[in-house]
């Protein structure tokens, strides 16, 4: 009897850590290209980040989101800030026990002596920014009404465990290649 073989799924291994800015998209452009070459079907990718620019934070989530490559994220360390978007762009989402995630509103720096009309751009800037952050937080996880106040004017600090409540994690789980997986720096 003669049997189709089924295709098996072709999975990769990586790590990607720093600030989330040009570069990083850069880099994701670039490996997401080197994947699609090689024919890698789910990508597992290490974050760690303390997070960075708002837009390139947003444009990883979305291109991730969409890319061919199915995303498999992990947070051994510490993931915050916009890296946060970047991370809920995995179709799942793992973190290590001692991992923690931070988010908060969007903050800028004025120059000092800014005149009120240039305050106010900041300010416009930065409600678009938490605007566009914030559908995508409420879109990929359920925090609680009091973790949403604390959001409202702080960082919000979750362990892995809150994690796992609030639905950014699908479980507590380490990044673990497999023996023999050749693991590749973003």
């Amino acid at each position: 009897m003669n049997q189709a073989k089924v295709p098996q799924e072709k999975e990769g291994w990586f790590t990607l850590s720093g600030d989330v800015n040009s570069d990083m998209v850069h880099r994701m452009f670039e490996a997401v290209a080197n994947m699609t070459e090689d024919g890698i079907d789910t990508a597992h990718v290490l974050l760690q980040s303390n997070g960075g620019y708002v837009s390139d934070g947003l444009c990883l989530y979305n291109f991730m989101a969409n890319s061919p490559i199915k995303f498999v994220m992990y947070n051994a360390g510490a993931v915050a800030s916009i890296a946060v978007v970047v991370y809920l762009a995995g179709s799942r989402r793992y973190a290590s026990e001692t991992a923690r995630f931070m988010i908060h509103k969007s903050h800028a720096t004025a120059s000092p002596g800014s005149r009120p009309d240039a305050l106010n751009i900041i300010v416009e800037g930065l409600r678009a920014d938490d605007a566009r952050t914030e559908a995508i937080l409420r879109k990929e996880i359920e925090l609680t009404p009091e973790q949403w106040s604390v959001h409202q004017y702080g960082d919000l600090h979750m362990t892995a465990r809150d994690a796992k409540l609030a639905r950014m994690i699908h479980e507590v789980k380490d990044f673990a290649p497999p023996k023999g997986a050749i693991l590749r720096n973003i």
